[in-house]
């Protein structure tokens, strides 16, 4: 699995970060998506999954290829 974020999207709703911190977190001053694995271990897949799909903006983007 590879994750990318689509920075400009982002609201800042922050729901990534409560789901899989151990992939996400936020920047300081305005609440943006920090992408900290692009390529995340299989124990974390379901996690980001979610992550994905309750994200209000569709700000993060997954390539299961």
């Amino acid at each position: 699995m590879k994750i990318t974020v689509d920075e400009e999207k982002c609201c800042g709703a922050g729901q990534c970060v409560l789901i899989a911190p151990e992939v996400f977190d936020q920047r300081d001053e305005d609440g943006i998506v920090v992408l900290l694995v692009a390529e995340p271990a299989a124990e974390h897949h379901d996690l980001v999954r979610e992550s994905a799909s309750v994200c209000p903006a569709a700000a993060i983007h997954l390539d299961e290829a």
